[in-house]
């Protein structure tokens, strides 16, 4: 594994109904790139009146992905088109299945029932700026296995 970091070597996509397409390197990704956010915490600690700790695990794995795009991106037309078909019925909504890795890093990310979460806002002005594309997956499951692989080799 390599201690170095590029955006060239994300891939990521997007299918569902209305397109197939690259979400990753060469889709004219800014430079806040993609994120993801889960929705809750994976644990709630309650402390009892006697000061013994309890934890529950909390079973949802659902969140948010941001993609940001240049406003220049021909991405943004995929999205578009793809946003306003699936707008057109509830058939079509919430089915997409969006993934990301890093073959360098080893990082394997894949997003089940996502849906669009919201247009996103689009401005005019001096600088053409950026345009922020929300998901919300049902179901986020992420593997850091870059990160694993550096903790087993420290041990």
């Amino acid at each position: 594994m390599s201690s170095t970091y590029s955006f060239l070597d994300v891939k990521a996509s997007i299918k569902g109904p209305g397109g197939a397409f690259s979400l990753g390197s060469g889709a004219g990704v800014a430079e806040e790139g993609i994120s993801i956010d889960p929705s809750e915490d994976i644990n709630t600690m309650t402390i009892g009146a006697d000061g013994s700790p309890m934890h529950s695990l909390h079973a949802n794995k659902s969140g948010r992905i941001t993609l940001h795009l240049l406003k220049t991106s021909p991405t943004n037309a995929l999205l578009s088109n793809m946003v306003e078909l699936q707008r057109t019925s509830s058939a079509l909504h919430g089915i997409n299945i969006l993934t990301i890795s890093n073959p360098q890093t080893g990082d394997q990310i894949t997003c089940q029932q996502v849906a669009f979460g919201k247009i996103p806002t689009n401005s005019y002005a001096k600088e053409g700026g950026t345009i922020a594309w929300e998901f919300h997956a049902g179901i986020i499951d992420q593997s850091l296995a870059g990160l694993l692989l550096s903790i087993a080799n420290q041990v």
